[in-house]
């Protein structure tokens, strides 16, 4: 197989001119190239009268492929072998079944490669399955009406069921295949294999997660919602059993292999095992806002003329301060909408979420400012001090925004000017249940509030159009990642042998992609036995 990268294309190119463009650069007939993959998909916006699309390919010769790319003699024209993941050789022999905590990304590829390599799992998820889910959270978004149990943070598909679907990952690891074939075969857009910036959109990654939960089930996984962890049992430094709480009561499991993957929300998991004794340790993570401008005016300003050939732009800023401090966007969602993601009473927090199609008037981002433990230290020293400092500023969000879940929110320019809105502008907030128009520095940390003022015009330097003054600022973001790291060692246990903290929550991903990689690689130590 021969590798062509840095292929220009016209936006209206098709697949035909692609080929032609790679047969001439082997010096070859367009009819010699047995099979054309497409590898990678990107855009150059560099220069704003020539936007092009730029694709890496893989083609395949009859004879001569080692000739041909000796022949061409270019950086760009490489012979690769691709390398198919394979799971490692099974070794466990407990006749107790792994337990799985957690049907996010983490938990739900752990259980499914363990399960397409002859090791059913028992699956416990606190939420709902991912059409009761919905209903659930969209009576939320309506009403005002929570269910702490399941909603946009807990149920089938985790936090990333209710985002973009975004696909990104900054790693390299060559599990990331075996994720977007899965990912593929149970529903997700072929194009998420090739594309530079891959999503799925939540509207189609809810029947993508159901899939998966059917084929867990056919091949002997017991899966069971509205079941939540809520109590470990040991014996000389192992796992036992675990115990869990349901709508029936209480019951008691034997597990000897407890892959928890409990999402980044699961406070009263993290304040259990903290009672349990588990060594865990408090962790960096970030605050701020959601950010919303007019789709149409940041994909003007990212691709020039050609902004309507294209699909809706996204957009990565970050900036360093004098101060030290940094602020960054996050989980962009471009013709999306900022969406109420709260998980208990009393405490707002915001997140995004697009559909496939991205075809809102307004794009958001998160808005955000790092933060670690010198933040929070007036919360105690102790790992859960980063969640007490989260749910300050979710409180007082709640209380800024009036009640009933409805968000604090302010406009760019008034943020910048320190006075508090009294409406909205050209940019209606996508927000729901709804927004209070006030002033945003009464429910941030003040060294947040202010990095996030003096990093706008910054950021606006770099995306004209960023720091439009009828923005729209929406609060709390709090849920970025984990407040805490669950610790494990080089076999991925914890010092408790048989618990295998995962993902996201556990403080070992940061996304859909990551998250299930990890998954994948502790299902591997579990197999190892």
């Amino acid at each position: 197989m021969i590798r062509i990268q840095n292929i220009p294309l016209p936006l209206d190119g098709d697949l035909e001119q692609l080929r032609k463009k790679a047969a001439r650069i082997l010096g070859v007939r367009p009819g010699a190239l047995e099979e054309l993959t497409l590898v990678r998909q990107s855009i150059d916006a560099r220069k704003k009268q020539d936007v092009h699309y730029v694709y890496t390919v893989d083609v395949s010769l009859r004879t001569g492929e080692e000739q041909a790319v000796e022949r061409t003699g270019k950086k760009n024209v490489s012979l690769v072998l691709p390398k198919p993941y394979l799971f490692p050789e099974v070794k466990r022999r407990s006749p107790s079944m792994p337990v799985v905590v957690g049907m996010g990304p983490a938990g739900l590829f752990a259980a499914l490669f363990l399960a397409r390599n002859g090791l059913p799992c028992v699956v416990l998820e606190r939420g709902q399955d991912v059409d009761c889910r919905t209903a659930q959270v969209e009576r939320f978004w309506d009403s005002g009406l929570l269910d702490p149990s399941s909603n946009v943070q807990f149920g089938e598909g985790g936090a990333g069921t209710f985002s973009d679907g975004k696909l990104t990952t900054g790693t390299h690891d060559p599990r990331i295949s075996a994720v977007i074939d899965a990912l593929v075969e149970s529903g997700a857009p072929e194009d998420v294999k090739w594309s530079h910036k891959p999503h799925i959109g939540t509207d189609i990654l809810r029947q993508v997660v159901k899939r998966i939960r059917q084929e867990l089930i056919s091949l002997g996984c017991d899966v069971r919602f509205g079941h939540c962890l809520s109590g470990l049992e040991t014996g000389s430094g192992a796992l036992s059993g675990v115990w869990v709480a349901c709508e029936a009561g209480r019951y008691r499991l034997d597990c000897d292999a407890l892959v928890l993957a409990p999402g980044h929300s699961a406070r009263d998991t993290f304040a259990m095992l903290h009672q349990a004794g588990v060594p865990m340790e408090q962790k960096n993570f970030a605050v701020g806002v959601r950010i919303e401008q007019e789709q149409a005016a940041i994909s003007r300003a990212q691709y020039g003329p050609a902004w309507e050939q294209l699909p809706p732009s996204d957009y990565k800023l970050a900036c360093h301060l004098p101060t030290g401090r940094s602020a960054f966007t996050f989980c962009v969602c471009p013709g999306g909408q900022v969406v109420a993601s709260s998980s208990a009473p009393g405490q707002v927090v915001t997140n995004g979420m697009s559909l496939r199609a991205r075809d809102g008037k307004n794009i958001n981002g998160g808005f955000l400012v790092g933060v670690g433990p010198e933040d929070f230290c007036s919360f105690g020293s102790d790992p859960l001090a980063g969640v007490r400092f989260q749910e300050q500023w979710e409180r007082a969000a709640f209380q800024l925004g009036g009640g009933n879940f409805l968000a604090p929110a302010q406009l760019v320019g008034d943020f910048l000017n320190k006075r508090p809105s009294q409406g909205p502008g050209s940019i209606l907030p996508t927000y729901r249940p709804g927004v209070t128009w006030t002033e945003l520095d009464r429910c941030l940390p003040q060294a947040v509030a202010d990095t996030l003022r003096d990093a706008l015009p910054l950021m606006d330097r770099k995306l004209r159009g960023f720091a439009a003054s009828e923005g729209v600022l929406t609060g709390v973001e709090t849920r970025s990642s984990s407040p805490v790291r669950i610790l494990r060692d080089e076999s991925l246990q914890s010092a408790l042998r048989g618990l295998y903290p995962c993902g996201e929550g556990a403080g070992y991903a940061g996304g859909i992609v990551s998250a299930a990689v990890d998954g994948i690689r502790v299902a591997e130590a579990v197999a190892r036995g």
